[in-house]
Order: C-alpha cells, then sequence, then structure tokens
C-alpha cells in the first residue's frame, strides 16, 4: 500500500456550546503544550549536513516509557484545549451517526450456489456475514459475527475471508493492532469449528486453488512490512511446512495476489511506480508454478484477463493514456504482437477493465470526467453507458462471475448517495439495487455541485469539484470554506457523498476538492507533472487554487481552511511553509512530513517502493529537490496558522514519529499563538479506529477544531 489516505472531510458552522462557568472551570485545569527535548543527531550526505533534535523519538517497538509519555502529554494537551466543546462534539458525533441506517445490509450476491451478504445490527460495531442457499425456503447461515471476533479488543478488523469451492471451509484474516499485518485463521461451515490451521505474519489475502484445500497467501517481511513471499499452504499441515511459490527480491516493487473471474487462474501482481506486470498458475493443478505472463519491464504496465484461450490486457505500451489489447496464449509474451482492442486517445484515459464473457467493460475519464463503456467482441464497437449527471463516479462492484448477464456497478456523485445497479449487457438497461439511505431525509436538489477550471500559476487548468447548498451559497466573499486535496501516486478521487458533509454544507459551508497534479485525473501526464522533479507543481496548484476561491469570493479570507491525509499530510505542511497567510486553520492527519530522513532510511516500510514517485535522495538531485520541500526540514521561525495534526501509534504507512518530530520543531521555532494540537490515538493505526461508529468520534473533535476557530474569528 502507498501512503494513501483517501478521506472525506467535512465541517460544521455553529455557535459555541460551552457556557461562562464551563470556561473557566477548564481555564483552571489549562496545560501548556508540551515541549520536546533536544538531541542533536548529525546527518551528513552529498557534502551537506542535517542536524535532527528530535531524532530520539524513533522507536520501532513502540515501547519507550518516554515516548509514549510524551505522546500521551500530546494527547492531553490537546484534549484539555478542546475540553469547551466537549458537548458540541457529542452533538456532532450523534447528528453524524445518527444519518447512518442501524440496521444496513449490503446488496446480496450469488456464488457458487449461495448468495452472499453483510449486515450491521442495531447499535453493533461491527458487520456480520451471511449466507443463504440459494434455493427456496433456505435458512441463513453466519459465516463471520465480528462484533464477537473483536470483543475485549481495542481494535479489530477482517482483511479479507474467501470460500472454498466446495463451500464447506471459510479463511478469513484478522488485524488486532492496525498494522496490516494479518493472521489468516480457517473455519469449517459443515460443523462451525476452527481449524487449526493459523498463518501469521501476512498482508491478508486468501485466495483459494479449485482442489478446496490448496491456499495462496503473500507474506510480508517483518522490518519493512512489505508482502514479498507468496507460499502455497495446503489445510491440515503447519505453516512452516508451506511451499515457497515466488519470493520479491527487488523491493521496489509491491506484490498483490488475485484470481481470475472465470476461475481458472491464481495470479500475482507486480507493481512498482513505474511497472506492473502479472504472473499466473493453472487453478485446478495444486502443483502448479507461477509463470510471467510477459516480462517486467522498465515503464511498461499491463494487466491480462483471460478469454478463453485468449487474453484481454490493458497496457501503457505505446499509450500513455493506456489502451486495451487482445493476445493469444502464443503472443501474450511478445507485446508487439498484440492486437487493438480500444485504441490510446491523447484525451480519454482508461481506468479499469472487466472482462465478462458476453461484453468487455471499462471505465475511463475524458477530461477529468468519468463515464463507462461496453464493448461488443464480435462488432469491436463499444458503447457509452448514459447517467443523468455529468459529474459523477462509476467503478465496478462485487462481480464474481464471469457468464454474468448483467454488470454490478457502484455510482455516486457530490449529491447522489452511493447507489448499487446491476446494467444489463444486452441493452444497457439499469437496475437500481441499492441506494445509501439518509437517516433523517436528504433532497439532493437542494444541492449543487459542478466543477470548475481554475488557472495555476504556470497556466495549467486545474479542475475542482464544488460543492454547496443553494440557499445559502453566495459567491460574495461570505462563506467559509473547506478545502481538501491528495495529489500523489496517480490516485485520483472522483466526485463522491459523504452523509456527514451535509452539516457542513447545510450550514453555509463550500466543500471544495481541488484536483491538483500528482493524481490522473487528467491522464497519465498529469500524474508525471506532480511527481518526482516536478512535485513542487503539487502543492502550487493547492495554493493556486486557494488564491482563486479568495479573489473569486467563494470563501472570506479568513475562514478557509484545509485538509490532506497521509501523502496529503505532505501536501498541508508544503502549503503552510509557502502561504500560511491563506489558511485560518489546517488539519494535516497522518502526515508524511520527514521527507528526506525517511526516503533515505529502506529499513522504513514503504521506502524502497517510492523511490519512483519522490525519489531516491542517495543521488543529489533528488536530495536537493526533496529538501527544497520536505515540511519538516523547512520549518522557519515564523506564523503558521492553526494546525490539528493527528496520528496513530502503529500506523503502518506514515510512522508516527514523522508527525511527532514536526509538532514538537513547529512548537519550538513558530512565532505565532496561534492553535497546535498534536492529537494522537494511542491503540489505532493508519485508518485510524476500527468499527463503524468509533471513526466519528475523531471526526466530530476534527470539525470542533474548526468550528471553534470560526467562532474565535468573529470576535
Amino acid at each position: 500500500m502507498k501512503r494513501i489516505l483517501t478521506l472525506a472531510v467535512a465541517a460544521l458552522f455553529v455557535q459555541s456550546c460551552s457556557t461562562e462557568t464551563e470556561t473557566s472551570q477548564v481555564n483552571e485545569k489549562i496545560l501548556t503544550p508540551p515541549i520536546a527535548k533536544k538531541i542533536p543527531h548529525k546527518m551528513e550526505i552529498h557534502g551537506d549536513v542535517r542536524i535532527d533534535d528530535y531524532y530520539w523519538m524513533r522507536d520501532d517497538t513502540r515501547t519507550d516509557p518516554e515516548i509514549l509519555a510524551h505522546l500521551q502529554a500530546e494527547e492531553d494537551y490537546a484534549q484539555q484545549q478542546m475540553a469547551h466543546t466537549k458537548d458540541f462534539q457529542k452533538t456532532l458525533y450523534e447528528e453524524m451517526i445518527g444519518r447512518l441506517k442501524k440496521d444496513d445490509t449490503s446488496v446480496p450476491f450469488i456464488d457458487n450456489g449461495y448468495s452472499y451478504q453483510s449486515k450491521f445490527i442495531p447499535g453493533s460495531e461491527y458487520p456480520v456475514y451471511v449466507r443463504t442457499k440459494d434455493e427456496a425456503g433456505a435458512k441463513e447461515e453466519v459465516l463471520l459475527d465480528v462484533n464477537k471476533m473483536a470483543e475485549g479488543l481495542e481494535y479489530y478488523a477482517v482483511g479479507d475471508w474467501s470460500i472454498t469451492a466446495n463451500n464447506k471451509i471459510i479463511g478469513y484474516s484478522e488485524d488486532t493492532l492496525s498494522r496490516r499485518v494479518y493472521t489468516i485463521k480457517f473455519k469449517n461451515l459443515e460443523t462451525g469449528e476452527m481449524l487449526a490451521d493459523q498463518i501469521t505474519g501476512t498482508n491478508g489475502q486468501v485466495i483459494w486453488a479449485n482442489d478446496s484445500k490448496s491456499m495462496y497467501y503473500l507474506a510480508k517481511d517483518p522490518q519493512t512490512l512489505l508482502g514479498y513471499q507468496v507460499y502455497r499452504h495446503v489445510l491440515g499441515t503447519d505453516q512452516s511446512s508451506d511451499e515457497l511459490m515466488y519470493e520479491e527480491t527487488d523491493n521496489s516493487f509491491y506484490t498483490y495476489l488475485y484470481k481470475t473471474l472465470d476461475s481458472q487462474y491464481v495470479g500475482i501482481y507486480h507493481s512498482s511506480t513505474v511497472s506492473l506486470g502479472v504472473s499466473m498458475l493453472d487453478a485446478n493443478d495444486a502443483s502448479a508454478k507461477f509463470s510471467l505472463a510477459h516480462p517486467i519491464e522498465a515503464d511498461l504496465e499491463y494487466e491480462a484477463y483471460p478469454y478463453g484461450d485468449e487474453f484481454y490486457i490493458k497496457t501503457n505500451y505505446k499509450a500513455a493514456n493506456y489502451r486495451i489489447v487482445k493476445a493469444s496464449k502464443e503472443t501474450l509474451a511478445d507485446k508487439d504482437k498484440w492486437q487493438d482492442v480500444v485504441a490510446h486517445s491523447d484525451d480519454t484515459f482508461i481506468s479499469g477493465i472487466l472482462v465478462l464473457k458476453d461484453k468487455l467493460v471499462y471505465t475511463m475519464r475524458t477530461k477529468g470526467l468519468m463515464s463507462m463503456a461496453m464493448l461488443d467482441y464480435k462488432s469491436g464497437q463499444a458503447e457509452t453507458v448514459q447517467f443523468d449527471e455529468s459529474l459523477y463516479s462509476v467503478d465496478f462492484e462485487k462481480n464474481v462471475d464471469f457468464n454474468a448477464k448483467q454488470v454490478r456497478v457502484s455510482y455516486v456523485s457530490m449529491t447522489t448517495p452511493s447507489s448499487v445497479f446491476d446494467i444489463n449487457l444486452a441493452d444497457m438497461s439499469k437496475t437500481l439495487l441499492k441506494q445509501v439511505e439518509v437517516v433523517g431525509g436528504y433532497d439532493a436538489s437542494q444541492y449543487t455541485s459542478k466543477r470548475i477550471m481554475v488557472k495555476s500559476r504556470d497556466g495549467v487548468d486545474i479542475p475542482v469539484s464544488i460543492l454547496y447548498k443553494n440557499d445559502s451559497f453566495k459567491q460574495d466573499g461570505t462563506n467559509p470554506v473547506l478545502q481538501y486535496a491528495y495529489g500523489s501516486y496517480g490516485s485520483t478521487n472522483d466526485p463522491y457523498f459523504a452523509s456527514h458533509l451535509l452539516s457542513l454544507i447545510d450550514r453555509g459551508f463550500v466543500y471544495v476538492h481541488a484536483h491538483i497534479r500528482g493524481s490522473q485525473m487528467l491522464g497519465r501526464k498529469w500524474y508525471d507533472d506532480g511527481k518526482l522533479l516536478n512535485k513542487i507543481n503539487t502543492f502550487n496548484d493547492f495554493v493556486d487554487v486557494s488564491r482563486f476561491l479568495v479573489a473569486e469570493k467563494y470563501v472570506h479570507q479568513d475562514k478557509l481552511f484545509a485538509y490532506g491525509g497521509s501523502a496529503g499530510g505532505l501536501l498541508m505542511g508544503a502549503i503552510i511553509n509557502q502561504s500560511p497567510e491563506l489558511y485560518r486553520g489546517v488539519i494535516a492527519a497522518v502526515p508524511f512530513v520527514d521527507v528526506v530522513t525517511t526516503m533515505l532510511d529502506e529499513s522504513i516500510p514503504l521506502t524502497t517502493n517510492e523511490f519512483d514517485e519522490w525519489g531516491n535522495p542517495k543521488e543529489k538531485k533528488y536530495y536537493d529537490y526533496m529538501l527544497s520541500y520536505s515540511p519538516y526540514d523547512q520549518v522557519e521561525a515564523k506564523d503558521y496558522p492553526n494546525l490539528l495534526v493527528t496520528t496513530g501509534l502503529h500506523d503502518s504507512q506514515v510512522q508516527y514519529f514523522e508527525p511527532m518530530k514536526w509538532v514538537a520543531k513547529l512548537r519550538d521555532m513558530k512565532t505565532d499563538d496561534n492553535e497546535l494540537m498534536f492529537h494522537v490515538n494511542m491503540g489505532a493505526g493508519h485508518g485510524g479506529a476500527s468499527g463503524r461508529y468509533k471513526r466519528y468520534i475523531d471526526r466530530a473533535f476534527t470539525y470542533a477544531f474548526m468550528f471553534d476557530l470560526l467562532e474565535q474569528a468573529k470576535e
């Protein structure tokens, strides 16, 4: 996994909930910000010397009592500073979870004679996975009750689950620490008994062969947390006897497992920033070995999907925005013999592909707008699926049957709640299976979403999605605005709906999503122009959008908030170094801010995989460039906006010590009296708390931080 944290962020514009008495009580107990000690640590490379006074804060065991005490002191301080908003945080929390349907269920899907579904029982934090035999009068069978499995644990997550071809055994993976390192367990569905087999140290994937007893999994390196070894496990044997099927020796690659939709192959994805390829083996042969479909090459990306004796391939070969080609088994390994099916386009970026027996379905973006098309194999003609809105996101849902006569998709826009459709392959008619219910009522006609283009300082047009409520929005420079972006790894966040955004929009906020360079919103070049030695474009784009919002009176100049997480947290660190005066408040969630030090340390998870994203600072040109924007290294003695920084002690994507060091350095050097809070979750990792409702506790805290600043802006 990359340093990706996809966040649907929101805020509320409300009146203060604290009384005069409550405020005086808080002031009596006020804590001073924790001040960290300094122990100079010298780091030298390329003739350049850096002194890191807070290097001592790193402890990979996460047991050092001094470090844990300092983190707890930061959390105590943050809670103390926000104590006067406690009642309001509760109001926010109850409002947000009040929009969630308490007895929600997923759309069932049919697989191998059973109907599968997940359910939430009112008041429960976790889902219950069930199945029912696909026949009249069949009784529902509980596969996994995650609520019972999580009892007594501060954190619990099921990573994956899968059932054998004979429908008798379920394999599932669990993480109880939030480090994304999973243990795989097995349950006999006929007897309800747990098998003795346990597989530790995995990435969580459970991939069965077709013999119902052989299972493939991916082991993680205990230091780097990279998935690098593929094993075959046979039920009834010990993990120590598992057969090593593949080992990735190039630690710039990510490794993932999959099974093809026709169930004929088990595959391995070999993925780096600039290369993608697959290995496959016959899922019907318990002694089969993996073999590459096509040799791995720098700057070549391909995915191969079987169709009888042929393969359909999504590739960037001679196609920066990707094309779809086909090959026989004999020509699969020779890219020059691949035949065009969907040709390359400079204007259209192909994002996804699903190969079904009757149609080839693919998703694409044209000038940043999402769409879906179906291609007829015989005629070679493709037809676009029609939706009512122009600004939306559509993707493949749970499709498990190669022979299906329909494709299942998820559809969402900024004003339309997440919806699941079945689309008929023959006539492209759509059947709505479910739309997420917003409890308490919701009228989409009261809201407007639109896409505008903002000119950057170097003349490039930046796509920006905007959401507001019709009766409260005025382009007169009075609105509070929350501006969000990510902008790394080519990760493209299309328009989405989040019910908690209603609490923001209904109170006069405008929500702005800037699709800055570093994503692939406008194709592959949009990504290339926001990474490596072009990375500063990402930060400039965000700031340029902010300046546009002020100049065009979308926002009051003192009511602009910025939010970003993970690599988007790096974005937050960069913009406050570049233009701190623009923002009333900035939230940097689990931020990747100590870029140079981290990328020089190959023992840290993710580092080696990301040299093609950020550059390798062991090369001077990348070192100098990264140092010029690294938020931690560029902290200066100057005024910064109000800041809320978050972390999870067990974060495996961005280690806790990066934001911890950054906060300490900011406390020491900033010259303002603005707030700086460090909200530390001592029991969570990169994605925050587990459970359906717990996450909203932290959201309420974050939103209250912004609301409180708006109250101060009135004074």
